[in-house]
């Protein structure tokens, strides 16, 4: 038995996890953001709720541990931002700590009980707020001592000029210090962005997909563009990691139109060539962090 955790920026949730089949999630609780020894505490409060004592504790953040230093950077929690968060906690809690980027969690979660379950490379990506992304081969995670492998959202790739007729794409600037990333272009704030550049129209993410759904020309339009600007490093990717499903998660991962529409633009230009859909909506659509976190702990422990 674990305890697991998924660490947002406003909220804590926890689990007791007896096994992949036996997650048993705990109210979640707010987290306090600028006191370490208060986050230490509402985690003590969830392990005090197990029946034994726990073999570890394996938490998702929304941030990274970096490999080199071993500090985790999570610019939206200050009290664990920069802290050698494994070791704090280990100490603090007397248990060992596993920890992983959310977005690692949530292809684990994918890997082990949803879309990528049978394929020996996975590849999850996150197309919401934010890119992402996190690679799983032969059931394990690639980041499995932290790291950034898997953020293919990251690094000035964007194409600067698509569609048909092309169009010149600006060079959006990311709030990882870039300009040009997939993530700064492409989530869901990056398509309103977009979608201003092209129409001069001031509209939600939402809204664009609504109407790209209704056929209207605009939208027809900026949909087009976003999913050729996807469509290119999610290929590389693919020949890359030889990749065999891809599910996606995070708010535009509801738009079943759009994943179809990605995956056959993706398929046209891979080296393997599949005849079945490879990026394809996740199946874990609740908690998948928390999941995440919970099959990596007891994966560790086993």
């Amino acid at each position: 038995m674990i305890v697991c955790f998924d660490i947002g920026g406003t909220t804590i949730k926890g689990a007791i996890a007896y096994s992949p089949e036996d997650i048993r999630p705990v109210p979640r609780q707010p987290t306090p953001g600028d006191d370490f020894e208060a986050f230490v505490d509402v985690l003590r409060s969830v392990i005090s709720e197990a029946e034994d004592a726990p073999l570890c504790v394996s938490l998702s953040i929304c941030g990274v541990i970096d490999p080199d230093t071993r500090r985790a950077i999570v610019a939206n929690i200050p009290c664990i931002h920069g802290r050698l968060l494994q070791q704090d906690l280990e100490t603090a809690l007397g248990l060992p700590v596993l920890i992983a980027n959310d977005a690692d969690c949530f292809v684990i979660a994918e890997a082990g009980l949803g879309a990528g379950r049978g394929h020996r490379v996975v590849f999850g990506i996150i197309l919401g707020t934010g890119v992402g992304g996190g690679l799983v081969i032969d059931g394990k995670l690639i980041n499995s001592d932290g790291g950034f492998a898997g953020e293919w959202g990251h690094g000035p790739i964007a194409a600067t000029e698509v569609g048909d007729p092309p169009v010149s794409i600006p060079r959006f600037q990311c709030g990882c210090g870039q300009k040009g990333c997939i993530d700064a272009t492409c989530s869901a704030r990056g398509l309103e962005k977009l979608h201003a550049h092209l129409t001069s129209e001031s509209s939600t993410s939402e809204m664009i997909v609504d109407a790209w759904g209704k056929g209207e020309a605009n939208a027809s339009r900026t949909i087009g563009v976003y999913v050729e600007l996807l469509a290119g490093p999610l290929a590389l990717v693919i020949n890359m990691t030889g990749a065999t499903i891809l599910p996606v998660g995070g708010g535009l991962s509801n738009v079943s139109a759009l994943i179809a529409a990605i995956d056959k633009a993706v398929r046209q230009r891979i080296l393997r060539k599949f005849q079945r859909p490879i990026i394809v909506p996740a199946q874990c659509r609740i908690e998948p962090g928390l999941i995440g976190a919970a099959l990596l702990g007891l994966a560790a422990m086993s």
